[in-house]
Order: structure tokens, then C-alpha cells, then sequence
């Protein structure tokens, strides 16, 4: 048990939890950073590819990062930043287009686990979030939401994953906002010793637009050296209007 460890009495390194990340799927790590101790987990590259009714949008992003502080043995603060962006928007009546670049916006995301941090099969936490609009490729605002991590352990190292969220989200198209909620499943399991097999399903709904957007995730986790891991994948939205991504990322604790 880490509960008497705080962020200024870390958890010896002899006893930390197995290294546990909120990459590459979407859905997040129901697991804590341990109590003193720092966690980063970036894009090192991803490019994404949408379309809506009116623009089609290109964007590029570099190093696309989450800094994690375990602050006890059960919550941990996370600071998100965009290092740097690119994006085209191509208006699809017109073929004008408009291109932009510079970093990104500021998040920042705390994360309570509620069972099963240490011990049991069954592991859930709370997420809250907000977006600080700093963007300068893209417009933004501010955005937030809830977020709903789970996983379950079977035999045979087979682990499941899902999540429910609930976010309060920028429209693409215009400045004005939407509701949007989302759900996740996915299953992982080793492919041979020090590479995980990840594979996920998630949609989303927007209850202003009253429209469903379904997505495939397929990735890979390779444990490259002690406390450090990389990652590859993709995430494929099955209508014409969501979104396509594919990233290469990496993660180190400390």
C-alpha cells in the first residue's frame, strides 16, 4: 500500500506499481502515477485527417505532451501541451485554403483512482479536465469534461479496458460550443515478451449535431528499456466525417 507516500516522500523504487500509461488508445489508465514520483508520455508525431460538411481539415502535431505527478498514492495531477502544430483547412465549396502553425493549447487533468490502485482485478478512476485555449494554429476555447476509466484483468495477461466521458467541446466549424459523449473498449494483451497488441473500438455522439461518429484503434507498446516505453498505431473514424489518425509516441517515469 503507497498511502503514507506523498509527492515529497516518494515510493521507493523497489516498490512501485508496474508502469502504466494513458497512451496509445484512447482509453485512458484507470492507474495513478506513484506517489512522488513524474511520468511523461508524448506524440512524438501524429497527423490527423477530418472532414466536415464545409472544410477539410489537415493537421500535424509535434510532440504532443502529458507530464504526470503522482501527488499521493491515489491521485496524480497531469499538465498536457501541444509543443508545436500545423494545420490546413481547405473550405470544400471554394478550395480556398488557410494554413497555420505554433504550439498548442494547455490542459490540465487530475485523476483520482477509486478502487483497485494496488490490489484486485478491477481498477476505476475519475478524471476531470480543462482546456486552455493558447492555441496559435488553431481557434479554440475553453473546453472540459469528466472522464470514466476502467479496466479488468483476466488470466493469461489478457486486460479490458473501457471508459464512459462526457465533454463540453468547441464546434469545428464555428466558434460556438456542443456536448459531446463518449464511449471505449479495448482489449490488450502481450504479443511475445515486452510487446503489448492493442486493439479498440469507441464512438462518440454529439447531441447538438444528434450525430454518431464510430472509430477503430489499433496500436503497439513496446517496452524499449526499463521505465520507457514506445508506441505506434492508428485510429480510423468509419464515417466520412471522423476523424483519421496515426501517431508515434513514446513514455518515461522517473
Amino acid at each position: 500500500m503507497q498511502k503514507k507516500y506523498s509527492l515529497f516522500n516518494p515510493v521507493p523504487k523497489e516498490q512501485m506499481r508496474e508502469m502504466e500509461t494513458d497512451r496509445p488508445d484512447v482509453t485512458e489508465s484507470p492507474y495513478t502515477v506513484d506517489a512522488g514520483h513524474f511520468q511523461l508520455e508524448t506524440d512524438l508525431v501524429r497527423t490527423i485527417s477530418e472532414k466536415s460538411e464545409s472544410i477539410k481539415t489537415k493537421t500535424l502535431l509535434i510532440n504532443q505532451m502529458n507530464l504526470k505527478v503522482g501527488l499521493t498514492g491515489s491521485t496524480a495531477v497531469q499538465i498536457g501541451f501541444q509543443t508545436y502544430g500545423w494545420q490546413r483547412e481547405t473550405e470544400l465549396d471554394s478550395g480556398n485554403k488557410t494554413v497555420n502553425d505554433g504550439h498548442g493549447d494547455l490542459t490540465f487533468r487530475i485523476k483520482q483512482n477509486l478502487i483497485g490502485n494496488d490490489k484486485g482485478n478491477f481498477v476505476m478512476a475519475l478524471l476531470p479536465y480543462v482546456k486552455i485555449p493558447t492555441s496559435k494554429y488553431e481557434e479554440s476555447r475553453f473546453e472540459g469534461g469528466l472522464i470514466v476509466p476502467m479496466q479488468y484483468k483476466f488470466s493469461g495477461e489478457w486486460n479490458l479496458g473501457f471508459q464512459v466521458e462526457l465533454d463540453r467541446l468547441k464546434d469545428q466549424d464555428d466558434n460556438a460550443m456542443h456536448t459531446e459523449f463518449l464511449q471505449t473498449l479495448t482489449v490488450s494483451h502481450p504479443i511475445t515478451k515486452g510487446l503489448d497488441g492493442i486493439a479498440e473500438t469507441y464512438y462518440t455522439y454529439d447531441f447538438k449535431a444528434h450525430q454518431f461518429s464510430n472509430y477503430i484503434n489499433a496500436a503497439i507498446q513496446i517496452d524499449a528499456a526499463k521505465d520507457f516505453k514506445l508506441d505506434a498505431g492508428l485510429n480510423i473514424g468509419l464515417q466520412h466525417t471522423a476523424a483519421k489518425h496515426f501517431f508515434i509516441g513514446a513514455s518515461y517515469r522517473l
